[in-house]
């Protein structure tokens, strides 16, 4: 997937700007589509930029658990399968 030019942050900013100016100037100034801006607008909505760092965070966050689950779960697998075998 292609790395966007602008952090979370930065998106934040400029859909602000653009609440209070039109989205084409802001476009224009900040050399992006306007197409660009609706697209942010519907992933952000009315975050800012500290609830888009949190949520980043806790995705982080997230996805760590997530492999600390699985590979306890693989763990708990290959001890069922020893303690099956019959010796």
């Amino acid at each position: 997937m292609r790395k966007s030019r602008f952090t979370d942050e930065q998106m934040v900013a400029i859909l602000r700007e653009a609440d209070r100016d039109t989205a084409s100037a802001v476009a224009k100034r900040h050399k992006i589509s306007e197409q660009t801006i609706y697209a942010w607008r519907k992933k952000f909505g009315a975050a800012t930029a500290d609830e888009v760092r949190r949520l980043k965070q806790l995705e982080v966050e997230n996805a760590r658990l997530k492999k600390l689950v699985a590979e306890r779960d693989l763990e708990i697998e290959v001890m069922k399968e020893i303690a099956a075998k019959k010796w």
